[in-house]
Order: structure tokens, then C-alpha cells, then sequence
């Protein structure tokens, strides 16, 4: 029996396949937004900042209810960079919508750190220390 490509293309478009990425929840989203825009600000070198570990996992406990939660969101962004960068990664951690949002939000930042370094470390390093994702050094 002979299936054109076509025909098969046709048929995995309707038949139901993986379902859609499921929403991120308001504080997953909030989390998630706080976490990408702190390693914006890593990423990009801006000078007196580094990582709060413990910071980090406190402020998504606080969001999100316990620190396994904040440590699963954690999980599934790093997942999400290795999966983008072409690295193997955990499969069971790696969640398409905490991919595709943390993806627009860091692309969002990324724009706004490389057109005006100064303004943009500052402004999203500093509320990043606030909220105790990055410390100064």
C-alpha cells in the first residue's frame, strides 16, 4: 500500500496528537518572568550582580506555595535553555509553554539590555535584587 506524503501530513495534522502546551498559572508566569529576567541580566555581563540560589527558590516558594514548586519551574526553564541550546535535558522536567514564554520574555529583555546597557542593567538588576533573585557583589 502506497501513502502519499501529503496524505500523511494531512492526517497528523487532524488526528489529535500531543495535546497543546498547557497555560502557565499567574504565579507560575510571574515566577517564570522574574526567573528569565534575572539571567537576562546574567547572560548579558551587567556588571555587581550574581545569582540568589536561595533567594530564588524562597521567592518561588512564596509564589508559587512550596519550594519543590519553585525548584519544578526552575527545573523546567533550564530544560528549556538546554533544549534551545541543542543539549540533552530531562524530557520529564522540559515543559513547552515555560519554553515558549520564557523565550519571549528573555528575547523582550535581551533587546531592551543591548540598546541601553547602563538603563537596563540597573532597572532589571535591581528589581531582580529586590525580589531576591540576584545579589550584588
Amino acid at each position: 500500500m502506497s501513502i502519499k506524503l501529503p496524505a500523511v501530513v494531512m492526517l497528523a495534522m487532524m488526528m489529535p496528537g500531543p495535546s497543546r502546551a498547557a497555560a502557565l498559572t499567574d504565579a507560575e508566569a510571574t515566577f517564570l518572568d522574574q526567573l528569565v529576567t534575572a539571567s537576562a541580566v546574567l547572560e548579558q555581563r551587567c556588571d555587581g550582580y550574581e545569582v540568589d540560589g536561595a533567594g530564588g527558590v524562597q521567592l518561588g516558594a512564596r509564589l508559587l506555595g512550596s519550594p519543590d514548586a519553585a525548584m519544578a519551574m526552575i527545573d523546567a526553564y533550564a530544560a528549556a535553555i538546554k533544549a534551545r541550546d541543542g543539549e540533552s535535558y530531562d524530557h520529564g522536567k522540559f515543559r513547552p509553554e515555560v519554553s515558549e514564554v520564557a523565550g519571549k520574555t528573555f528575547r523582550r529583555v535581551r533587546s531592551d539590555l543591548i540598546e541601553n546597557p547602563k538603563r537596563a542593567c540597573a532597572g532589571y538588576g535591581d528589581d531582580s535584587v529586590e525580589r531576591g533573585l540576584l545579589r550584588r557583589y
